[in-house]
This record gives C-alpha cells, sequence and structure tokens, in this order.
C-alpha cells in the first residue's frame, strides 16, 4: 500500500479515548494538525496535548482542544456505539468536514452517518488494537499490534494518511469489499469480546478452560455463517488461528466496560449476528449463550437492549 500524497492534513476525534487518543498523537506525531472533540464542560480543564506510550514509542504531542468539530480534512469517529447519537451533536458544520472515518464497532453505524452525511463523505473502517485512556490526554497502546482497514473507496479523501500510521507501526490496509471488510472485524470482534466478558477471562485463559474455548469456538462459526450470508467472503479457520495467536493476556474492551459499571457494547457487537441469523434463518445458540453471560455480569434486565432493536 503506498499512497503518493503525504501532505500535513487537518484531523478531528470526535472521541478521545484509548482509539481516538492513539489515532490521534500517531497523526500529530507525524506533523499533522489535530483537534480532540469533547463534552463542553471539559473544554477548559482538557489537556492541550496527547502523551502515548505505545510500542511504537513514547511521545508526547500537541492537539487542540474544541467542543465543536472544526474545518477539517478528516473526522475519525471513535466513541462507544451507544454514545453515537450525543457526539455526533458536536457536528455543528457538515459541510465543512471534507471526510468522515468510522471506527465504531458494528456494522449499522454506517448507514446512520450516511443518511446524515452523504455516502461520498463516510468512509468505513475498522481498527484491531487494545488501548486505554489512563487519563484526559495520556494514552496507553497495550496490544504489540495496531490494525487498521479501511475501503478502498476512501483513499483519494484520506491522501497519505495510512502511509504516515503504517510508518509509525500500524498496519494499514485498504479493502475493496464492504462486507468483507465490517463483517471481517466483527466475526473476530464478536467472540473475543463476548467470551472474554461472560467469563471475565482473558483470551489466554478462554483458550486455556476447554468450556469456554468450546463456546467461543463456536460462536466464531455461527458469526462466520451469517456473514456469509451477507455476502463477506470470511472463513471461520482463519478467524479462529488469529484468536489463537492473539496475546494470552489481551482483555476486550468491553470486559472492562462492564467492571467499570459501563453500558456493554451488545447492540454494536452482538446485534448484527442475531438480526442477521433471523433474517437467513441460521440457528445461533452459543452467541445467545454467551449474550446471555455478558447481560447477567451487566445486571441488564430481560435483555431490554434488545427491546427497541429494528428487527
Amino acid at each position: 500500500m503506498s499512497d503518493t500524497n503525504s501532505k500535513p492534513m487537518r484531523h478531528a476525534i470526535l472521541g478521545a479515548g484509548g482509539v481516538g487518543g492513539l489515532i490521534g498523537a500517531c497523526l500529530a506525531h507525524a506533523g499533522n494538525s489535530v483537534t480532540l472533540v469533547v463534552r463542553p464542560e471539559t473544554v477548559a480543564s482538557y489537556p492541550k496535548q496527547l502523551r502515548l506510550e505505545s510500542p511504537f514509542g513514547n511521545f508526547t504531542v500537541d492537539a487542540g482542544v474544541s467542543a465543536e468539530v472544526p474545518a477539517t480534512d478528516v473526522l475519525w469517529i471513535t466513541v462507544k456505539a451507544t454514545q453515537l447519537d450525543g457526539a455526533l451533536k458536536a457536528v455543528k458544520n457538515p459541510e465543512a468536514v471534507k471526510g468522515i472515518v468510522s471506527l465504531l464497532n458494528g456494522i449499522d453505524h454506517i448507514a446512520l452517518l450516511r443518511s446524515k452525511y452523504g455516502a461520498q463523505r463516510v468512509i468505513p473502517a475498522t481498527i484491531a488494537v487494545e488501548t486505554e485512556r489512563a487519563e484526559p490526554g495520556r494514552i496507553i497502546q497495550r496490544s504489540p499490534f495496531a490494525r487498521l482497514n479501511v475501503l478502498t473507496a476512501g483513499r483519494e479523501l484520506l491522501g497519505g494518511t495510512l502511509d504516515q500510521l503504517q510508518q509509525i507501526g500500524f498496519a494499514c490496509r485498504y479493502i475493496d469489499d464492504e462486507a468483507t471488510l465490517m463483517w471481517g472485524k466483527l466475526v473476530f470482534l464478536a467472540p473475543f469480546a463476548l467470551s472474554t466478558t461472560a467469563a471475565d477471562k482473558t483470551v489466554g485463559e478462554i483458550l486455556a478452560d476447554p468450556r469456554w474455548r468450546s463456546l467461543g469456538e463456536a460462536c466464531v462459526r455461527e458469526a462466520c455463517a451469517v456473514a456469509q450470508a451477507e455476502g463477506a467472503k470470511v472463513k471461520a479457520e482463519t478467524v479462529l488461528s488469529g484468536v489463537s495467536a492473539m496475546p494470552a493476556g489481551m482483555r476486550s474492551s468491553m470486559q472492562k466496560d462492564v467492571e467499570q459499571g459501563k453500558t456493554p457494547e451488545l447492540d454494536a457487537i452482538a446485534g448484527p449476528i442475531l438480526r442477521g441469523a433471523r433474517r437467513h434463518g441460521i440457528e445461533v445458540p452459543a452467541t445467545e449463550r454467551l449474550v446471555a453471560g455478558v447481560e447477567e455480569r451487566a445486571k441488564l434486565k430481560g435483555g431490554q437492549w434488545r427491546d427497541a432493536q429494528p428487527k
């Protein structure tokens, strides 16, 4: 992958958490202008720098802070799926935003963003990384990798951005097929997030426990069956090999959310599989069992998160 245009660009980060902070710090380190979009009540006190501790290196960079999305070349949306509606209120002038990269978990948010901002500006993308915001402005990347996949149609809007991230240490790819791009992450993420959260174990502990490993593998196969029915080119054996190669101590963000009493992203991560299974008449008992385990740990009564979802 090589892009010819590597000129500095203006980037805004909507969601200055672990993923947004990592992206913002690396883009600023590469010489771009970066603005963090945060809640209005935190603007005055929010640090005007990002400090990254990462296998890619430790560095501190300057970043602007604003309550509204400024005129920008690329807006990176990196909030939790449960926070999307509220976060989009910061986009006061959509016409001043040239391109929008969505890094939310799940699939359904792409249609929502396109309906609001137009299909040509919205760039579907996925990221695989374990990173967290230890405190405002301080980001810790815990996984040895950061894998960013982007729909090829967004190449022109992004210019040399992916080349810049790749030079820092990211593994970046453009992918032609949207279904494969989006489902390719979900068939990996959903079994990982659901099993680690339901069991409250690291991925290494899941793989070492025959009962949980079997349930997680069954969830992978169910997710892949739904993804294939949706037109994605995915293979369960490839996903299972990828899971086996993950760092043993890796934990999911869903697992951390439940520990901290936050609402887990069940609709974004499990919802597309459950709804797709209904559409295509596919049985997904392992996924249902893991979802029930997450609901129990998160104290979600009666699966209420499902009641308002489209069928």
